[in-house]
């Protein structure tokens, strides 16, 4: 924890540039490079109510809804939307945001978050959310946040795997596709991330799968491991 803040200048916030990893790329989201790759992998009808369920967004099935969406997502600077590039097959398999961004105190959000059926629970979607956290701390953000319906089981497990830590439950925080959302508060902040980052680049690293993708070591052990000291 930082007491003494008076040489704190706020932080640089995020710009429309692609972000580079191992896995994946963020690229700044664009109608034309993206739209088509990106409809396929949204729209794909299994389980697309489940994905949806905890969006603002109802599901995209439509195309031209989609592209009504994604214009505006591509001339948004907060959310600043960014689509997940599988370098393997330069296609594009999903997309999360930026958001909330509070440069002066040093704060922002990851949220918007929608991997397709061949991202979700692997190591690419994995490093999506490095890339972003991994961002936010060497530009000067002091905290990075993770919220989520309370009720959305999946992302809060997903967060603790991630290595946030819960804060709590705003209660009747919003009303959204006609229902209340109690929103369940995460984050990270910047101390930690040393840690953090150090557990995140052991779990990406190849050496870490065996020959069919299968991880070694868990991203939850390493955390807690580098969390120990």
């Amino acid at each position: 924890m930082h007491d003494d803040l008076t040489q704190f200048q706020g932080a640089q916030p995020p710009r429309r540039e692609k972000i580079h990893g191992r896995y994946v790329d963020l690229e700044p989201i664009d109608a034309t490079d993206h739209g088509d790759s990106l409809f396929a992998a949204v729209s794909t009808a299994a389980g697309i109510d489940e994905r949806f369920r905890y969006l603002p967004q109802t599901p995209q099935t439509d195309r031209g809804d989609f592209d009504s969406w994604i214009a505006e997502a591509a001339d948004s600077s907060d959310p600043l939307f960014f689509a997940v590039v599988d370098r393997s097959t330069g296609r594009v398999e999903g997309r999360q945001a930026l958001m909330r961004i509070d440069a002066a105190n040093g704060v922002m959000e990851i949220g918007h978050i929608l991997w397709g059926p061949a991202l979700s629970r692997t190591r690419e979607a994995t490093e999506a959310l490095f890339l972003c956290a991994d961002l936010a701390f060497s530009s000067g953000f002091r905290r990075f946040e993770w919220k989520c319906d309370d009720a959305n089981a999946p992302s809060k497990k997903a967060a603790e795997r991630f290595g946030f830590t819960f804060e709590g439950v705003f209660r009747q925080h919003l009303v959204y596709k006609g229902r209340n959302r109690d929103t369940a508060w995460f984050s990270i902040i910047d101390s930690e991330w040393p840690a953090l980052r150090s557990a995140y680049e052991a779990w990406l690293d190849e050496a870490n799968f065996d020959a069919s993708g299968a991880q070694r070591q868990g991203l939850r052990e390493l955390i807690a491991a580098a969390r120990r000291g």
